[in-house]
């Protein structure tokens, strides 16, 4: 119950990697805040726990996200932490990604999240503490055929933890990422059955990743055991890759 008395913020925790996030950081006591574009898959997560609560958001408006922000923030003075899972794709050549589809997945995958941060994270400063905890993938690290755009805007959110890890560090605020491989979510399931055969094949464990185990990654980050650890990415991928 370490966290108790922290708010969080999750994206895209209806269903997936930021469902069990969010299950695992009320249950360490954190107030969970749910956005996801699923209203009815995010008021049934938030009817499991007395301290979780839904808000919708879609991540690829501008004037959605500014009004989720202010929802929260006038209900609650300060966010403690933000967690950005929410992500979406489809596999296809990069040749036949059309510009609206391109649109989406940047939107999604990176602008949302940079402009949900830059709403909240004013009261971070504020308060001279928080965590934000960036979901990207290691298509973003090592690059992903089928997924370029994809693997493009993952490798920005990357980026995005770095730079912004720098910029608030002064203000006791932490901004890690963790890089998921091929994990049991639905996005994953959406994929030809042949490409998800050959992903669980070359990993070592031979086996997908469960939700829970990235949330427990990311419930490290969120936490007071990382108070010293800054700008880092941790992939969970099962030796998939390994990068230095």
């Amino acid at each position: 119950m370490h966290l108790e008395g922290k708010v969080a913020v999750i994206t895209g925790a209806a269903s997936g990697i930021g469902k069990a996030a969010a299950l695992n950081l009320s249950k360490k006591g954190a107030k969970v805040i749910i956005l996801d574009i699923d209203r009815q898959g995010g008021a049934a997560l938030a009817g499991e726990a007395s301290n979780m609560e839904y808000v919708y958001v879609d991540l690829a408006s501008l004037s959605s996200i500014q009004e989720c922000a202010s929802h929260i923030l006038a209900k609650h003075e300060c966010v403690d932490i933000i967690v950005n899972t929410a992500g979406w794709d489809r596999i296809q050549p990069f040749v036949e990604n059309t510009p609206e589809f391109m649109d989406k997945v940047l939107a999604i995958n990176l602008t949302g999240p940079l402009r949900l941060t830059r709403e909240i994270l004013p009261s971070m400063i504020k308060a001279n503490y928080g965590k934000i905890v960036n979901v990207a993938s290691d298509a973003g690290r090592v690059g992903s055929m089928g997924e370029t755009v994809y693997a493009a805007a993952k490798g920005g959110l990357i980026a995005f933890t770095k730079s912004l890890a720098r910029e608030v560090a002064r203000y006791r605020i932490n901004v890690n990422c963790v890089c998921p491989g091929p994990t049991d979510t639905p996005l994953f399931h959406a994929q030809p059955e042949k490409l998800k055969d050959a992903l669980i094949r070359a990993i070592p464990f031979r086996r997908l990743a469960a939700p829970e185990e990235t949330a427990d990654a990311i419930a490290f980050f969120a936490g007071p055991e990382c108070d010293y650890v800054t700008g880092q990415i941790m992939s969970v991928s099962g030796g998939l890759t390994m990068v230095g």
